[in-house]
């Protein structure tokens, strides 16, 4: 019997690893198989290189037992296996990583070796849930096996053992506390979350199936009745995991149907198809591979972030891809998987790690190269998803400036007739009807068109063209917008009077004198709400209403900025409703309110044309509500 100290930098290494480096202690299971794939995975390709003379791959496979009786887990492999000599090195001496060596080693050869390890530390993780670990191991060399044992302290003892076939097993002595881990449920939960796409397969347990081979007979009674015989059971491993994902196959080699079982099979709950996806695959200048999809999405912004899954080498790591994914396409659905992405570190150093930006930057142009190719190839049916990708392509285009360039070319402006313009088609339609006196091209848009209607209509009356914009987030991308396109603004339909949006050259002129103004002003001011509206004669065209209220463009746009994150842009979040009263100098019932030398009667007029603009958007509730329909129904009598 051998026996030694690990050579650790601390007295006790073992509580540290406990409750630091490993916060969640499931992981061990998946450390411990990944250790497994690497040793099956070298012995591969030490067999492809000539390197194992006379030794056979054969048909590998992880299995993990179970004993509740025993309280052991038993992780079994036919890897590459351990002398007594590399138990030392590589066992004994912790942080020292055998898969970082085999790499180092082999790098000119292979290319992509598929090796887990970068940390040395996995194997440590058993002792989170045992108080003593076992590894029983033969090298695929001619060398005889051993059996080392720890019981969590820096002691360790290695003892000749009698296992005959190359490979190792782990056994966990699970501690009472870690009981748990010994369920049938527990370990398959497990390994399914963290193994069920791994490249080795992965046995845990039997289970019964029918016999493929097995043909049951139908047979006949006296009386014609038919019986079939039941289907002959057999028992086969329960393999646990998918060996080749969809993402580990070449794109040419997978149709429209392959991709969608796969995200079935990634999101079994999930009853919608996903729109489309994006298959990702580059190995230079850094590695990765995987399928996003598109989901559908509400436009209401309801952003559903931790749904792509990240896996490295086939296997998971987290599903939350937060400093690798963009933000704005976290919405999205998916793997990717990577070896070159740094692994138990901070967000703010994998914002940093230029590794991450490449593939960070990847992501984002293979995105935007998909969504271009999909407008150029089948405009008509981008149109019709548009509604539901338009969160993520608005939400980019304010987040990513090199999205923002692409995107511009396939970002579409609906319009309340259901029509489509990508922005310079919408500046080339309107830019003679919808240019103003100072030479702006002004952008007219509503946010909904039942409330807005009737600006709605006096726009199309005009000629002028309407967009339908109703994303929350769509004042921070007009704002965008005006800032990278010269004289180009956007106006809210219900923002002033129709004749003020688009200013002319051809000024109104007012039938009331610059007295009567004076006159008239203060009157209205009496019977409204002062510290809510804001009281503004204009000349405009006599059948226009004689009353409409306005909210004024930058007023608006600046509190929605805020609402939907502009961090309390400018205390906009605390400010009140402000809205603009319009009052049509030229309607001829503001005439007759100025000319009346009765107060009830010119408060009565004032009230009801008030009521009715307010009516008009919206703003008419309760106790006003209730009044306006009571004085309504008497003016009529």
């Amino acid at each position: 019997m051998a026996k030694g100290n690990i050579n650790v930098s601390v007295e006790n290494i073992f509580p540290l690893i406990k409750k630091f480096l490993y916060s969640d202690h499931e992981i061990f299971l998946r450390e411990l198989v990944s250790n497994a794939t690497d040793a099956t995975s070298k012995m591969k390709h030490l067999i492809a290189m000539g390197e194992a003379e006379g030794v056979e791959y054969g048909a590998p496979k992880i299995e993990v037992i179970a004993d509740k009786e025993a309280k052991t887990l038993r992780i079994i492999d036919r890897g590459i296996g351990m002398t007594e000599e590399e138990v030392e090195k590589y066992i004994n001496q912790i942080a020292f990583s055998g898969a970082e060596e085999f790499i180092d080693q082999y790098k000119d050869k292979v290319e992509d070796s598929g090796i887990i390890g970068h940390f040395g530390l996995g194997f440590y993780s058993a002792f989170m849930v045992a108080d003593k670990v076992d590894i029983i191991t033969k090298s695929f060399k001619d060398a005889p096996a051993v059996k080392w044992s720890c019981d969590g302290s820096p002691n360790y003892t290695i003892d000749p053992a009698e296992k005959t076939e190359r490979g190792s097993e782990i056994v966990l002595h699970i501690a009472e506390d870690s009981l748990e881990f010994l369920e049938d449920a527990k370990i398959t939960e497990l390994l399914t979350k963290y193994n069920r796409f791994n490249q080795i397969p992965i046995k845990f347990g039997t289970k019964e199936v029918n016999d493929p081979e097995f043909t049951p007979q139908t047979t006949k009674d006296e009386e014609g009745k038919e019986t079939t015989e039941p289907h002959k059971q057999i028992t086969v491993d329960n393999i646990i995991n998918n060996t080749a994902p969809a993402w580990t196959k070449k794109p040419a080699d997978l149709e429209s149907d392959d991709y969608n079982s796969f995200y079935r099979e990634l999101y079994p709950m999930q009853f919608e198809e996903p729109l489309f996806n994006i298959h990702l695959n580059v190995d230079y200048p850094f590695n990765l591979t995987g399928i996003l999809y598109f989901p559908k999405l509400s436009p209401n912004m309801d952003m559903q972030k931790d749904k792509i899954q990240l896996y490295q080498n086939q296997v998971f790591i987290t599903d939350n891809v937060e400093g690798i994914v963009p933000d704005f396409l976290q919405m999205l659905k998916g793997v990717i998987d990577s070896p070159d992405i740094p692994l138990n570190v901070s967000r703010s150093y994998l914002q940093a790690d230029g590794a991450v930006k490449k593939i960070s930057g990847y992501i984002t142009k293979k995105i935007a190269d998909k969504l271009s190719s999909l407008f150029k190839n089948n405009r008509e049916d981008f149109e019709q998803k548009w509604n539901d990708i338009k969160v993520i392509i608005e939400y980019g285009m304010l987040s990513d400036e090199k999205f923002f360039e692409k995107a511009q070319k396939f970002a579409l402006l609906p319009t309340v007739n259901d029509a489509f313009f990508t922005l310079e088609e919408l500046k080339e339609k309107i830019k003679d009807l919808q240019t103003d006196k100072d030479g702006n091209t002004i952008v007219l848009y509503a946010a909904n068109k039942e409330a807005q209607h009737s600006f709605i209509q006096d726009a199309k009356e005009k000629g002028y063209e309407v967009l339908l914009l109703d994303s929350p987030i769509v004042s921070h991308l007009m704002q965008k917008l005006e800032g990278s396109n010269e004289k180009l603004k956007f106006t809210r339909v219900d923002s002033d009077h129709i004749d003020n949006l688009i200013k002319k050259d051809d000024e109104k002129i007012s039938k009331l004198s610059e007295e009567e103004k004076e006159s008239l002003k203060p009157i209205i001011e009496e019977n409204i709400p002062k510290e809510t509206y804001t009281v503004q004669l204009e000349a405009l065209d006599s059948n226009a209403n004689p009353f409409s209220i306005t909210v004024p463009e930058f007023m608006r746009r600046m509190k929605e900025m805020s609402q939907s994150g502009g961090g309390g842009m400018f205390g906009m979040n605390n400010m009140p409703e402000m809205y603009n009263l319009v009052v049509n100098t030229n309607n001829d019932l503001i005439k007759d309110i100025l000319d009346s030398k009765d107060a009830n009667a010119q408060k009565e007029l004032i009230g009801q044309a008030f009521d009715l603009a307010k009516l008009s958007q919206n703003l008419l509730h309760g106790e006003e509500l209730t009044n306006f329909i009571k004085r309504s129904y008497q003016m009529i009598k």
